[in-house]
């Protein structure tokens, strides 16, 4: 049985946690990416099989609360935003936690200026090892609660491993990114590192591998983003791939394949052991299970699509993009970014500046035909009760909230063995 999480209720949903309860019993050792079809009359909402907060997750809000109540009249910190969601980091502060620094590392509470008897929780996306040690060094006598994702810990032990093995990291991730700087901090206790983007940029060490660029314009292009002793004449030759788990796992599997594919072609299948490493067990499996949910999803068609998520959350901006690839796709924070049939509050899919993103009102993003197919999923930040909302609201809008009480209760009611019959076999 999967572990169950105290969840504070205040992000739980009656209807969405007890139709996740049902597929779980009902897939048994299947692994169905079937959607859920909730039919409203004139508009069907489609909701991915797989959605909102991950294992990661929800470790880490279980243990910031248990931070809260264990010590009621105590001072308490969290090093960031415990997860990109600001329902929940809004939650926290209402409570009276402080924030010590801003996601991109900018200070907002000096650490000298905290109590002796402070109690601070690092976030889910783990914490720099020089911040941590700083952090005990300044304040030996505070309480630390460690909420960082059991996930992005497999990846930090894989990235010291290949270290300890003679291997460079290469990691795939946002340089700005809190969890990425984190691994990017416990990479380099062992190993030579170097983070890159995307495709393109894993092309320019595969360029140098290759003996088309020089080791200059490697040092050049990512410039900032290495460990002061990576060196590409001597690293580009033995290294393994490890990644931000929040990155599209089918890209970094995509990046791997190709790097390995440059070392393949220098040193030859005989000697590919010695210099690249076997990491595809640490795609988080979460990521990669939302991930395919979504594309499971498309192939049931829609007229547009909804992705729930903060306007800050990378694994949410990187569903939107999956869905944008083959409909027309919002990035909604909440329901109340559902302002009307005629208006909504979006972020644009581009990037401004160390991860912050742009939000816009959309027009005429409700079609006015009938019936309407609308798909919809969340991040793994997001709460299940803004994911209610959200299908509230949706109803509302169209006008036939009324049913939606006898739609939720039909969804409960269904038998999901039958919908299996697609789905694959489980290890």
């Amino acid at each position: 049985m999967p572990r169950e999480f105290d969840t504070p209720f205040q992000f739980k949903a009656d209807t969405i946690g007890t139709w996740k309860r049902i597929r779980q019993e009902s897939d048994g050792r299947t692994r169905s990416f079937t959607p859920l079809e909730l039919n409203l009359g004139p508009v069907t909402v489609l909701l991915a099989r797989h959605f909102g907060f991950c294992f990661g997750v929800e470790n880490a809000v279980e243990i910031a609360y248990r931070a809260i109540a264990d010590h009621p009249n105590q001072p308490l910190y969290l090093l960031s935003q415990m997860i990109h969601n600001q329902r929940v980091n809004d939650d926290l502060l209402s409570r009276g936690v402080k924030f010590l620094f801003e996601t991109d590392g900018t200070t907002l509470i000096p650490i000298d200026d905290m109590p002796s008897n402070a109690v601070v929780i690092l976030p889910a996306f783990g914490a720099p090892v020089s911040l941590v040690e700083l952090l005990k060094q300044k304040k030996p006598t505070v309480t630390l609660y460690d909420a960082t994702c059991p996930f992005v810990e497999k990846v930090w032990r894989r990235a010291q491993e290949l270290g300890k093995r003679s291997f460079a990291v290469v990691i795939h991730g946002k340089h700005y990114h809190e969890e990425t700087r984190a691994t990017f901090s416990h990479a380099e206790l062992t190993a030579p590192c170097i983070i890159i983007r995307d495709q393109a940029e894993a092309s320019v060490l595969g360029e140098f591998i290759l003996g088309t660029r020089t080791e200059s314009q490697v040092f050049n292009f990512f410039e900032g983003r290495m460990s002061s002793n990576f060196k590409p004449a001597l690293h580009l030759f033995k290294f393994g791939v490890v990644n931000q788990t929040t990155m599209l796992a089918e890209e970094t599997k995509a990046i791997s394949s190709y790097l390995r594919d440059c070392l393949l072609s220098r040193f030859g299948e005989d000697d590919i052991a010695e210099h690249f490493a076997d990491t595809r067990d640490t795609l988080c499996y979460a990521t990669s299970e939302n991930q395919r949910s979504i594309e499971a999803l498309l192939e049931h068609n829609g007229d547009f699509a909804l992705v729930v998520g903060g306007f800050n959350s990378s694994n949410t901006a990187h569903l939107a993009a999956l869905c944008r690839k083959k409909l027309r796709t919002f990035h909604i924070e909440e329901a109340a970014s559902l302002l009307c049939s005629e208006k909504l509050v979006e972020c644009v899919p581009r990037n401004y500046g160390l991860g912050k993103r742009k939000s816009e009102i959309a027009t005429g993003w409700l079609p006015e035909k009938r019936p309407l197919r609308i798909l919809l999923s969340a991040g793994a930040s997001t709460p299940d009760s803004i994911v209610d909302e959200v299908i509230s609201r949706l109803a509302e809008i169209i006008g036939v909230a009324a049913v939606l009480p006898e739609a939720w209760s039909k969804v409960l009611n269904r038998n999901y063995r039958n919908d299996c019959s697609d789905s694959e076999q489980g290890e």
